[in-house]
């Protein structure tokens, strides 16, 4: 299957602080101007009220240059592990936020960089013609 987004989401990881959903920490794993999903150590459970609940989160990326975003998000959807290691991911919604022009900019590096790589990785393919 197939995913139809609107914006693309850059593979990213860094520290994900919601206390009204989770007590510990959660990681980022993909971030958009319009959503990003984190895992949480635990199993979480939301009912469908807290699906129109706008919560806080504040993410901390890896990236030395980025600063703490303060966001302000719905969640989407909560896939809980049923293994050992009993983790849920969550699908948030980004809302307009106090972060957001923070955000805008963190995409933008993340865009930049990801086309800089793309350009650094690219390999020009001769042109053939077969006899």
């Amino acid at each position: 299957m197939t995913e139809a987004r609107k914006d693309i989401r850059f593979e990213e990881i860094g520290r994900v602080e919601a206390p009204e959903i989770c007590s510990l920490p959660g990681v980022l794993e993909d971030i958009s101007i319009s959503g990003c999903r984190v895992r949480f150590p635990v199993p979480i459970e939301l009912s469908t009220e807290d699906e129109d609940r706008e919560y806080e989160l504040k993410i901390y990326p890896s990236r030395q240059s980025a600063d703490e975003i303060e966001l302000l998000c719905t969640p989407c959807w909560v896939k809980n592990e049923n293994n050992e290691s009993a983790e849920a991911s969550l699908g948030f919604k980004i809302l307009h936020s106090p972060g957001t022009q923070q955000l805008e900019h963190y995409i933008k590096e993340l865009k930049t960089e990801s086309i800089q790589d793309e350009s650094v990785f690219k390999i020009e393919e001769p042109e053939y013609s077969f006899i």
